[in-house]
Parts: structure tokens; sequence; C-alpha cells
């Protein structure tokens, strides 16, 4: 049986010693373009570990740490003689799932690992690599989340279905990396595509993207007074642009704002023309946050390509804790008229 130590040779059971890398300036030039590639697929790699671990643990990320401190690490590997290294998806769902709670996790992590390679380095060259398949197939199959795989295999629109199952495909037959760079274009494809199907026809024949009439017939003081006259208890936000998958995450940052949850949170949504699987999701998961605090979620002047893919994907009036309303003027009417469910 085919083991660590005889396919990887003797493993080290020391750390050399530091040194800068003797890189000439001519070195220098040919690795400029490797590096970029390195750190941007890395950077890709570790957001995506994060965001992962946020959706096991439901906190959320600083992507601006994350990073920092990753180019700190890899910049202190290599003066050790190290490779690059990025947030492993597979060690950190291990970790989460193990009860880990906190960053303290992954340098206890650090720490044992570095003992290991001191003290039993030479018993670990005998492990099998077939039990280490295995446990990498059941961590990867814990961290799936085959259910929502599932939910949007059954119910997201044809080409983000299309998107999900090649990006899938890729990542299982050839690597992680391909498949990131394919999935990204094929989805800004799409992006694209959907866009341009958000807007409607004016009489003169001119395509325009539909616009919110109501805010633009409201003089400009009024709106910034709009606040001053909530009903207590009632909080509101208004959405800009398409919400897709490079700014759902935003969506989530919107409850974060919140000094503390209200009995009513609306969503304004008659600025966005456009709404995908991903966005979908970042709603819902909105609205099981709010409701799971004793807010229930208004969303107010849905367009109708937002509103087909909300209701396609089960977000709809019979969702716990959520309720669509026409317009602005009717969210404030239900909060008025009965009580949060």
């Amino acid at each position: 049986m085919e083991t660590i130590g005889s396919r990887f040779g003797e493993l080290p059971s020391a750390l050399p010693a530091p040194r800068l890398p003797e890189v000439s300036l001519e070195r220098m030039g040919e690795l400029v373009e490797p590096a970029f590639t390195i750190a941007f697929l890395a950077g890709i790699e570790s957001l995506l570990c994060a965001v992962v671990a946020d959706g096991m643990t439901g906190r959320r990320h600083r992507s601006n740490a994350e990073l920092v401190s990753q180019s700190i690490a890899n910049f202190a590997s290599a003066c050790f003689g190290g490779l690059p290294v990025t947030g492993a998806i597979a060690r950190t769902a291990t970790s989460i799932r193990a009860g880990a709670k906190s960053p303290v996790a992954g340098m206890l992590h650090a720490v044992f690992l570095l003992a290991f390679m001191m003290v039993a380095a030479p018993l670990a060259a005998y492990v099998p690599l077939a039990s280490l398949a295995a446990v990498l197939v059941i961590v990867a199959w814990n961290m799936s989340e085959h259910h929502k795989v599932r939910h949007m295999l059954a119910t997201a629109p044809t080409g983000e279905r299309v998107v999900l199952a090649v990006t899938f495909l890729l990542t299982v037959l050839v690597d992680l990396t391909l498949a990131i760079e394919v999935g990204v274009v094929l989805a800004a494809i799409l992006f694209m595509h959907g866009m341009a199907e958000a807007v409607c026809l004016t009489q003169d024949g001119r395509r325009v993207v539909i616009a919110d009439e109501d805010d633009f017939a409201r003089p400009r003081e009024d709106r910034y007074t709009q606040r001053d006259a909530l009903p207590e208890g009632v909080e509101v936000f208004q959405l800009r642009g398409p919400l897709f998958f490079g700014a759902a995450g935003r969506l989530a940052d919107v409850v974060e704002l919140l000094p503390r949850y209200p009995r009513w949170f609306i969503l304004r949504m008659r600025k966005v023309p456009f709404i995908d699987s991903t966005g979908v999701a970042a709603l819902a998961d909105v609205v099981r946050r709010c409701r799971a605090n004793g807010t229930h979620v208004i969303v107010a002047g849905i367009q109708p390509q937002p509103r087909a893919v909300m209701a396609r994907m089960g977000l709809t009036d019979a969702t716990p804790g959520f309720t669509i309303a026409e317009d602005f003027a009717a969210a404030l009417a239900i909060t008025s008229r009965q009580a949060p469910s």
C-alpha cells in the first residue's frame, strides 16, 4: 500500500535557517508575471475558503485582514524555503465541524503541525494515502452543502445551472484553479446577458433600464426627510444596481449596519433590475437572520426579472418572515395593520 513516505520520500524533522532568496534583477523580471498570477489565484481561493467558513458559522469574515495576513505569512514562508499557501477549504471545514470558534484554532493547527514535524515525522511517513483520501472524501461531503446544490439545480435559471455544472466538473476532473477561472468568465458572460435582458422598450424604440419613476417625481429634500417620518420599529434600506454574484456579499453587510434589529425591515428594490441565484440566496439568508431576531422583512417595488427568479427559487410571500409589497407605500401599510410573523 502506498504511503506518505513511499510517495514523497523522507519528511523533514526541523525548520531550515531563515534567509532571503537570492534573486537577480533579470530573474525578478521573469518572476513578475507568475508572481501576480499566484497572488491573484491564492487570494481568490483564500476568500472562497472564508466564504465557506461564513456559510458554516453564520459569521462574516474581513477580506482585507484575510489577504494581508496571508501575504505576511507567505513572505515569512519564503524565508524558510517554503511555498506560497492559501486558505485551505478542507482543513477549515474540518476544524469548524470539530467545534472551532475563532482564529485561535488556526494558530493551534500550525503549532501542532510544527510539533508533529519535529517529533513524529518518521512515523508520519507510514500513514497510508488511502486513509488520507477517505478523510478528504468525508470532509468534502460534509462541506458541500448538497441540499443547497440540489435546490439550485432544481430551481435556478438554466444558465446558472450550466455554470455550476461546468465549474464542478472542472474542479473534479482538472483542478480548482482552472475551474475558478472558467467559472468567473462564464458567470460574467451570464451577467452581461442578464443585464441586457433586464430592460424595457420606450415608445421611440430605444432600450433603457427600468427606472424608479416614483423617486424621480419626489423632490430631493423630501427624500432626505423620509426616514424621520418612519413609524417606530421600522427600518428602511434601498438597494441600487444588479444584485449578482459579485455584489451579493454586500447584502449581508446591510444587516450589520443596523444598530439593532427592528420589528420591520423594508428593502426597496425598484432600482434593482437584475438578480441571480447568488443574490436570491443572499436575500434568503438575510430573511433567515432577521426572522431569528424577531424582524419581518418586506421587499418593496420588485421589478419583473427579480420577481420571477425569486419565485422560481422559492422566495415568495409563503416564506416565513418575508413579504413582497408592490411599492413603498404598500410596505408601510403592511407595518401598520399587522404584527410581524
